[in-house]
């Protein structure tokens, strides 16, 4: 259990998600090293089967425990993000209406090294702020730059950020589809919504997300904007 200040990181995330203007927040595991640290310090923990194909198969067992109605909203908060601002749980939770029942958050991209980095998912949308297409490919691809090695003026690419929000309705919908080939080529889990029909609402995050704790090496990042903001 990763200890951040002297708060484990699990704790940390789910204060920060408290913080928000949701009405519940659960944690969401099959590992029950996690489950009693969460009920340690008072939080709730929703226990789910090992053998889930995804995160997102494990939300929909929780949502499912929970009782959720059709029209109740989820936000996805991964575990790893304990810096993850409130503000980015309430706007991403906000942009669900009756249209649209799936939505995500995206960023600038600045750095042109990372348009052409797979790690970083890319995403363009139409003028009504729904995606497109999720790629880890240069999306847009400028025909007349690329080919000579530059990076075009005028032109934004915009980093796909890992946060999710759905209706119940719309988790259910999502986990009862089989794996779309676009989604299984580019290992994106989003891809199969588009596949089948459904809009996803995206907009420019309303403040920056730091990055979460993948290596040894985040952690030490993570203590010092922790220390700094303290």
């Amino acid at each position: 259990m990763i200890d951040l200040d002297g708060k484990s990181m699990i704790r940390r995330v789910y204060e920060q998600a408290s913080n928000s203007d949701a009405d519940g927040v659960y944690v969401a595991t099959d590992d029950e090293r996690i489950a009693g640290e969460v009920e340690s310090f008072g939080g709730r923990v929703v226990m789910t089967r090992r053998d889930h194909p995804s995160g997102t198969d494990r939300i929909f067992e929780a949502a499912s425990r929970i009782g959720l109605g059709d029209d109740d909203i989820i936000v996805n908060v991964q575990g790893d993000e304990p810096l993850i601002p409130p503000s980015v749980i309430n706007k991403v939770a906000e942009m669900i209406d009756s249209n649209v029942q799936m939505s995500t958050l995206c960023e600038l991209i600045i750095d042109p090294k990372e348009v052409f980095d797979p790690n970083v998912v890319k995403v363009v949308s139409d003028t009504h702020g729904i995606a497109l297409y999720f790629s880890r490919a240069p999306i847009p691809w400028s025909r007349d730059h690329f080919g000579a090695g530059s990076i075009p003026k005028g032109i934004s690419w915009y980093r796909h950020l890992g946060i999710y929000a759905y209706t119940a309705a719309m988790l259910a919908r999502f986990v009862s589809w089989d794996p779309a080939p676009m989604e299984q080529a580019e290992k994106l889990e989003q891809l199969r919504a588009l596949s089948n029909g459904e809009k996803i609402k995206i907009a420019v995050s309303p403040d920056k997300i730091p990055p979460g704790i993948d290596v040894p090496g985040d952690v030490e990042r993570t203590l010092k904007v922790l220390k700094e903001g303290a």
